[in-house]
């Protein structure tokens, strides 16, 4: 009701382009990545003997790479990507610090998927300065650091202030696939959430006005450490600009500078807080419902997942069983490894059409694999409503929310623990997207009222917030659209 309207003739440009900086092409045949998907989030491979330029290159491929277009006709052409985005807009970029990578120098590097090359910013190793700026020595010994950030613009350009929750659900999907992929390749990926903003942004050459850092991913195995270097030197690159111009949104960059962290020491405390929350016992007489164990594989290979990954814009009323739900569901709520604990946000989900399971509203308890039973009923209608009067929200199997004590988690890790909240829903709403597209069916990320969903599940989420909504079910009448494969998965020989 603000008024606000999209202005399509200054939409920010999708790719950040470096224009003073040689492009270094990246192999175009990647990694098919066939490890199933379901063994490889529940079962990551043993650590690798070394990062090669090939694995690098498929984790910047299913991370964040143009996985499919589709062409109308007169020439206009979508770009599909590998990771989803709020509206499409794809405000997260990413760069690599590069220690001991086979086949690429020491340096940090942006990655462009648009043109699938790097572009090197810095020459030199410089992990022992962003060892420093996190507070994380490991980074030091490790072979490579991907820097995941986002530029405001392209999110606010349609969503405003609001864009800020947006950056973390983002950059938190595009997690789950560096996770699923880094894993399945034996790189060890840990996300370091804490470090001091302004030297890491200062080291990627920012601007904080428009661009922020928001998460590290250190990969690959452990060898000597980096030698220690001197402070670096300021870098400012000319980049392409996105739009003719921009519409600012203060309230983005105050929210962001509030729950900055400012020295090393300040990140080491950070990061020393314990997180006490645990979630109640059901009460006395509540009904449970026990779900099926999740399926240990699902046939489908990693890769391929992920190239098939799109989100669903209608969805049939089709049911799903009990068992992929159930697997979405374990998919989810499945603990990562960083530098703070997970289950910081909890799922409660709108059943519609699921096998086994009556319509209703329940609260997944990942310790017992079991929903319990807030209300049945139809309420597909409410669903809807609750998702910003979306069709998809009530058309879905299942649509599940995500929320959390803010109260709590900002008590503990002060303001950061509001990033902490959406980056992790928007990691557990990637898996459940992995999930779903494994099995063979849809799922889609939504936007939805705060107040109405906290007050539909309430009492039992009462003191809560709402945080993230993923819609999961059959696609509707149609199907899938036809489109083409950017690049080419490189075919490993038969046995």
């Amino acid at each position: 009701m603000s008024g606000h309207t999209l202005e399509w003739d200054i939409k920010p440009f999708p790719f950040k382009v470096y224009t003073d900086l040689p492009a270094i092409p990246l192999p175009r045949e990647i990694e098919p990545v066939g490890a199933d998907t379901l063994a490889a989030l529940a079962d990551p491979a043993p650590v690798a003997a070394s990062l090669g330029l090939s694995q690098l290159a498929a984790i910047l491929y299913y991370a964040a790479g143009v996985t499919r277009k589709k062409t109308h006709p007169g020439g206009g052409e979508v770009l599909f990507r590998a990771a989803a985005s709020t509206g499409a807009l794809y405000q997260t970029e990413v760069y690599v610090a590069v220690g001991e990578v086979v086949g690429l120098e020491p340096g940090l590097y942006h990655f462009c998927p648009g043109d699938f090359t790097l572009r090197r910013l810095r020459d030199g190793d410089v992990r022992g300065a962003l060892s420093a700026a996190a507070a994380d020595d490991s980074i030091a010994r490790r072979s490579a650091t991907i820097l995941l950030t986002a530029i405001y613009w392209r999110n606010a350009w349609k969503y405003q202030a609001r864009a800020y929750r947006h950056l973390f659900w983002d950059s938190g999907t595009m997690l789950a696939n560096v996770l699923a992929v880094g894993g399945a390749l034996g790189l060890a990926p840990k996300v370091l959430t804490g470090f001091v903003d302004v030297e890491v942004d200062r080291l990627l050459g920012l601007d904080t006005t428009r661009e922020v850092a928001l998460e590290l991913i250190v990969l690959g195995p452990e060898a000597a450490a980096a030698p220690v270097g001197g402070a670096l030197d300021s870098i400012d690159h000319a980049t392409l600009p996105l739009s003719s111009s921009e519409v600012d949104y203060p309230l983005i960059r105050e929210m962001h500078a509030a729950s900055g962290l400012g020295t090393a020491s300040a990140v080491s405390t950070w990061r020393g807080r314990e997180w006490s929350h645990t979630v109640p016992m059901p009460p006395v007489g509540a009904k449970l419902v026990q779900l099926p164990p999740p399926a240990a594989r699902a046939g489908r290979g990693l890769g391929e997942t992920i190239q098939r990954r799109g989100s669903t814009r209608e969805f049939g009323h089709a049911s799903l069983t009990a068992e992929e739900l159930a697997t979405a569901l374990w998919a989810a709520a499945r603990p990562f490894d960083a530098d703070v604990p997970s289950g910081l946000v909890d799922l409660y989900l709108i059943v519609n059409a699921v096998e086994g399971v009556p319509s209703g509203a329940y609260f997944y308890r990942p310790d017992t694999h079991a929903l319990e039973t807030l209300a049945t009923g139809e309420f597909r209608n409410r669903s809807a409503y609750l998702c910003l009067e979306q069709p998809l929200g009530g058309d879905a199997a299942a649509t599940i929310y995500w929320l959390a004590r803010l109260d709590e988690l900002t008590r503990t890790f002060g303001d950061r623990g509001y990033r902490l909240a959406n980056l992790e829903a928007g990691l557990a709403g990637g898996r459940a997207y992995l999930a779903a597209y494994a099995q063979g069916f849809g799922a889609s990320g939504l936007t939805f009222y705060d107040g109405h969903v906290v007050e539909f599940f309430s009492p039992h989420a009462a003191r809560k917030d709402a945080i993230f909504v993923t819609a999961l079910g059959r696609s509707g009448v149609g199907g899938r659209v036809t489109i083409e494969s950017n690049l080419t998965t490189r075919r490993r020989p038969s046995a």
